[in-house]
């Protein structure tokens, strides 16, 4: 079995791996260090919660060595600010004892609070595209140094539309540098994604890509309702010897304040709720409090499915299928990390079957399907759910079947014949005209 120093890891790095606990390198850790030294352009598919970051992030310590100079000499892209913020810390952790420099910059506060933390100057930037690009316009950051490209979650990067923005940046820094782009998925659009980014790259893949980890158990139930599932979730988070620190992501955030709701009310445990309506401030601190293990239950939609890295994240439940298939992979990631074992449960109501089969498909696995709690209380569907649902149903049915009509397809409007008036032939119309309407 290899080990860090086998791969050549600096000695400041190692220290700090040590006192991590890191002792042996994950699969990915161990196959994409060498590659990525060796100075060609990398394509990485690893699953989420295998080490994917510290698989760029160590050989990137070792090319950069020390600090230098003022401007960054590697950008790494990321898609969301929590992300951003959590390979700041990261970076923190692997280099307490080294004097290489970073930043983590992203939305959603002022840039010139940003603009402050690079005046000093720094080796690595983490950044949010938008951001990275209200800096480069501000003139407060100088990409002329840049010799290392990363571009992590490329998967998430193209859901959220920034090909745009890393099309600009592209045509800023050097050309002369190293690409590595990572994902946890390789989708079509990852594929041209990296065809139009990488010059020949190696590709790295610790496992075959959307396959979670091994240590995940997987399941869902079939529940009718929404008030249905919001009973599941009550009785589930009772036992709190089982379910120790768990994340509940939700498709929305009315759905996430309706399980706040009831989790607050009725289960034990500090909790928090995270959703886009939430600031900036309040979303840091309930990811921190939640690592420092303050927080038993975490309630949040899919903005943070990639930003959260916490190692005994004992379940995640997944109150809806996510829209995106893929986000399923990440949701679930959140659990199992760190070799620690893991359970993701999946609640499915009648107009969200249809997906299941289509994640097993993704990740090439059956999810087990598990009965429902004896002495759980059942609600009866209210019609205007069952209405959306039913719609639902039919538009996936139109998706497999084109010439599908269900229940609610439209129907042609009807309109009654006009009743035939008689008329005067032609030249007796004319002469009651000209006699001014008299015979």
């Amino acid at each position: 079995m290899i080990t860090f120093e086998e791969l050549k890891v600096n000695k400041s790095i190692l220290k700090a791996l040590d006192e991590l606990g890191f002792e042996i390198p994950t699969p990915i850790q161990e196959k994409a260090i060498p590659v990525i030294r060796s100075g060609v352009d990398v394509l990485g598919i690893a699953q989420t919660g295998t080490g994917k970051t510290a698989a760029y992030l160590l050989p990137l310590f070792m090319k950069l060595v020390k600090a230098e100079g003022v401007d960054p000499r590697a950008v790494i892209l990321v898609p969301t600010r929590e992300l951003s913020i959590q390979v700041g810390d990261d970076i923190a952790d692997l280099t307490r004892y080294s004097n290489i420099r970073h930043a983590a910059v992203y939305g959603g506060i002022g840039w010139t609070k940003h603009a402050a933390l690079l005046e000093p100057g720094i080796d690595i930037l983490v950044a949010t595209p938008g951001r990275l690009m209200d800096l480069y316009r501000a003139n407060v950051l100088s990409l002329k140094k840049i010799k290392t490209l990363v571009i992590d979650e490329a998967d998430r990067m193209l859901d959220m539309g920034f090909m745009p923005q890393i099309r600009q940046l592209l045509e800023i820094i050097p050309v002369k540098r190293q690409n590595l782009l990572f994902s946890a998925t390789f989708s079509e659009k990852v594929e041209e994604m990296a065809h139009e980014f990488l010059d020949f790259p190696e590709r790295v893949e610790a496992t075959p890509s959307a396959t979670p980890a091994e240590l995940i158990n997987q399941c869902y139930y079939k529940v009718p309702n929404f008030a249905t599932k919001l009973n599941l979730i009550k009785h589930l988070l009772q036992d709190e010897e089982k379910f120790t620190r768990v994340i509940i992501f939700v498709k929305t955030k009315e759905n996430a304040e309706a399980v706040f709701k009831i989790v607050k009310r009725r289960t034990e445990g500090e909790k928090r709720i995270m959703h886009s309506n939430k600031g900036q401030n309040t979303r840091i601190n309930a990811i921190n409090a939640f690592k420092d293990g303050e927080v038993r239950i975490l309630i949040t939609t899919d903005l943070s499915a990639r930003g959260i890295d916490v190692n005994m994240v004992s379940h995640v439940i997944n109150f809806d299928i996510p829209p995106n298939h893929e986000d399923y992979v990440h949701r679930i990631g959140r659990t199992a990390r760190a070799n620690n074992v893991g359970e993701a449960i999946t609640l499915v109501d009648p107009s969200e079957e249809y997906h299941v089969p289509k994640i097993e498909q993704l990740i090439r696995m059956e999810i087990p399907l598990k009965e429902l709690p004896e002495d759980l209380e059942i609600v009866a569907t209210k019609q205007e759910e069952s209405q959306t649902q039913l719609r639902e149903i039919d538009r996936q049915k139109r998706l497999e079947d084109p010439t599908f009509q269900g229940a609610f397809h439209e129907k042609k409007k009807f309109f009654p014949k006009k009743k035939e008036v008689k008329r005067p032939p032609q030249d007796q119309r004319k002469l009651k005209k000209y006699r001014g309407g008299k015979k």
